[in-house]
């Protein structure tokens, strides 16, 4: 591919999809060549876990890192206390500083297995925005901070006009968190010499802020950039699925069930997520996205395989991989996995999934589906059915031979043709 840019870190970005929005990308690019710079991304705690579309904007700091510069992971103590209106419909619950620190806790864990921390010049940190917001005298905080917003341009930002022109409620404290966030950059320039925030293309507003309240604060010449949100053919943000967040901690999505969400993307989605969520090389990713068919299904093995390796260890993707390989290759989870053979035929005008949860005797009755369907257990291929009519067609057909019916989390069935 050719390079489009005079540094290492951009070129990667831009041979990888990440590049959406930049507030000077000429001017970054250079930044980037004169010896290591240092970048942030900030994560507001308000689960005890991280989930795939935070996963995007950790990649961000593994290629940052990997090009030779110093990773922040900003942890949003301060500014989780107040909630972030972008792009919601309504004010996010408020959280107590205890379960903020709680929530922190248990997401600390997740990226050492992206970046590597320590005292070195290019070495990770991670700090906590607490430390600077819980100790700001509100007066002084006005007058040497908030003198620089306008309510003008505050009001031009996409996450207030959506609240606004669909008349629902948007409160004074949430109005503030872009000011912290602006406030976040300022203090890490004069902490750490940080110069660049990164984050996905939803935070470009509050991004900005921080741009230019660095420069009229402290006279910096900062930098923001951001990645193009990801989302389904649909449009649908990815990272979610019928059951709720795909998550980052074990504990919350098991190793197994990563993988198999991966395992599950849209075909067209496949060389996307290969770039942006593997450490492949590019040459490698140019031959499986160029696979056409079935083939296509051994692209998103390797993709399953090499996302879940990052995240959880390859020992976990090896045994999540054998796993799935018995379930839908081999036929068998144990000795105790019921299956059925069907004739192709049924397909052809669909087959009633209650019917099927009948016939593998995962349930004895269809009212006794119907009820696990109400109640979220009930999954085809893993994917959560949420609709009592829900029928299966070819299409469902894992390499064309096979469904997987579960009713909850332990008991299995093969539907085989």
């Amino acid at each position: 591919m050719t390079k489009e840019y005079e540094s290492e870190f951009l070129n990667i970005l831009n041979e990888r999809g990440f590049i959406h929005q930049c507030s000077d990308l000429e001017g970054l690019d250079k930044k980037l060549t004169e010896g290591p710079q240092t970048a942030y991304v900030g994560y507001d705690p308000t689960g005890p876990s991280l989930h795939i579309g935070h996963l995007y904007t950790i990649m961000l700091l593994h290629w940052f890192q990997a090009c030779g510069h110093k990773p922040i992971s900003l942890m949003g103590g301060g500014t989780a206390l107040i909630p972030d209106p972008t792009l919601k419909d309504k004010t996010r619950p408020l959280l107590t500083p205890e379960e903020i620190n709680d929530n922190i806790d248990t997401i600390k864990t997740v990226f050492s297995k992206f970046v590597k921390y320590g005292d070195g010049e290019t070495d990770a940190v991670m700090v906590n925005n607490y430390d600077w917001l819980s100790g700001q005298n509100y007066i002084e905080f006005l007058r040497t901070v908030g003198m620089h917003f306008t309510i003008n341009r505050m009001l031009s930002f996409e996450s207030v006009k959506m609240r606004l022109d669909r008349e629902l409620p948007m409160t004074f404290i949430e109005f503030n968190y872009m000011i912290l966030q602006g406030y976040d950059f300022a203090e890490l320039f004069d902490r750490y010499g940080c110069t660049l925030q990164m984050g996905g293309s939803d935070q470009w507003g509050n991004m900005i802020n921080g741009v230019e309240l660095g420069r009229k604060m402290k006279g910096a010449s900062l930098f923001a950039l951001t990645a193009p949100l990801l989302t389904t053919p649909e449009g649908k943000k990815m990272g979610k699925t019928e059951g709720g967040a795909v998550w980052l901690n074990a504990d919350m999505t098991s190793p197994y069930d990563y993988y198999q969400y991966w395992r599950n993307v849209d075909d067209v989605m496949v060389g996307t997520l290969l770039r942006r969520f593997t450490l492949l090389p590019m040459e490698e990713i140019y031959k499986l996205d160029a696979l056409q068919g079935a083939e296509i299904n051994e692209a998103k093995k390797v993709l399953a395989f090499e996302a879940t390796k990052l995240c959880h260890g390859e020992a976990a993707a090896i045994e999540a991989a054998d796993t799935a390989q018995k379930v839908f290759e081999q036929g068998v989870v144990g000795d105790d996995l019921p299956s059925i053979t069907i004739d192709t035929s049924r397909f052809d005008s669909g087959i009633n999934i209650l019917d099927l949860f009948v016939e593998t005797g995962l349930t004895e009755t269809k009212g006794e589906a119907k009820r696990l369907v109400k109640g979220g257990g009930a999954k085809l291929n893993d994917k959560a059915i949420t609709a009592l009519d829900a029928a299966a067609t070819k299409s469902d057909l894992i390499d064309g031979e096979y469904l997987k019916l579960s009713a909850g989390k332990k008991k299995h069935a093969l539907v085989k043709v």
